[in-house]
């Protein structure tokens, strides 16, 4: 045991000592949404905790979450109560809650001591739950921007555990999982599909270009069809956009800005689309300018469109702040703010 660890159970030891003889107190948490009592109690100098994990044969993992986020809860509350995916993150990785708005002090790996909020902000954390596995050098070798379903959290960890990394991108290793035993997913008849010609689009549109990337079979994607997109808020907002639907593992051909030629699966791999759906927000002069990659239910996938056909984006940095400033924006005129339904 190290002296670090040691110095840990004497305070624990310490602590419950203390509690015997007084009464106890309520203290809230520092984490955002309860999480599992199997993760780390850190003291967050991160290259400490991933040297720590490497010598136990594991690796980091960072949860960034926040209060009030269903997407968050939703991690803790399915994904974490299904005891293959318990065991699997248990086995491989040693897993460390961080705040996106906490102001617990944060070692990063350079040495900086930075907060919970900065450092969020400093690594770009636009969705939460937002995950990063490490390796044992300290490099990220896969971040989840958003919630991932059981089925597809199950992929990340068998990816990032086995070292995916060194073999292929995880792209590359999703586009080879079985496909989902589902319905096809719709054509969207308002949108383009390949052939398409990227140059030419973005030559031709006055308007911002909305890439949905999608899987031929995928519940997640049927879910867009099902609900999202039917949404009147969704499909007015939808209205502001060029809309292109790309297959992730579709052999049509698409023509890049660069004017090569690939299908687009391959396209969606050099693209590193790594959850399906994706939403790929491109402006007027063919720059990606904002990604959701990750579950997305119609409110916050309204407030995805919202965010960019409005302009938002290039004011606001932070789309949680923008989720925040929406929500509160609506419910001044007296609109209900459901964030899951």
């Amino acid at each position: 045991m190290s002296c670090r660890h040691l110095f840990a159970c004497l305070v624990l030891w310490t602590g419950l000592a203390a509690q015997a003889a007084e009464p106890p107190i309520s203290v809230p948490s520092p984490h955002a949404i309860d999480i599992p009592k199997w993760f780390s109690e850190s003291f967050l100098e991160l290259r400490d905790d991933i040297q720590d994990a490497a010598r136990s044969g594991k690796r980091l993992m960072i949860y960034v979450g926040q209060d009030g986020c269903p997407y968050c809860q939703t991690l803790m509350q399915v994904n974490f109560s299904q005891r293959d995916i318990v065991d699997a993150t248990r086995k491989h990785f040693v897993a460390v809650a961080l705040n996106l708005w906490g102001d617990r002090e944060v070692t990063w790996l350079d040495g900086r001591k930075l907060s919970e909020k900065a450092l969020a902000a400093e690594l770009k954390v636009q969705f939460t739950p937002t995950l990063l596995f490490f390796d044992e050098q300290g490099k990220v070798v896969l971040r989840l921007n958003g919630y991932s379903p059981p089925d597809k959290f199950r992929a990340a960890l068998a990816y990032a555990s086995a070292g995916g990394e060194r073999k292929q991108s995880f792209s590359e290793f999703l586009q080879k999982q079985p496909a989902a035993a589902t319905a096809p997913t719709p054509r969207l008849a308002f949108a383009s599909h390949a052939p398409i010609d990227f140059s030419k689009l973005f030559a031709a549109s006055d308007k911002p270009v909305v890439v949905i990337v999608e899987h031929g079979a995928c519940h997640d994607c049927a879910e867009l069809h099902r609900d999202g997109l039917k949404r009147p808020e969704v499909a007015r907002l939808l209205k502001a956009f060029r809309v292109v639907q790309i297959g992730f593992v579709g052999t049509g051909n698409v023509i890049g800005q660069d004017g090569k030629i690939l299908t687009e699966s391959t396209w969606s791999r050099e693209q590193n689309v790594t959850y399906v759906p994706t939403l790929m927000f491109f402006d007027t002069s063919g720059e990606e300018v904002f990604r959701n990659e990750g579950y997305l239910r119609p409110f916050h996938l309204a407030t995805t469109l919202d965010y960019v056909a409005s302009g938002a984006y290039l004011k606001e940095p932070s789309f949680q702040r923008h989720i925040q400033q929406r929500a509160e924006a609506l419910r001044a005129k007296g609109e209900k703010v459901e964030l899951w339904e």
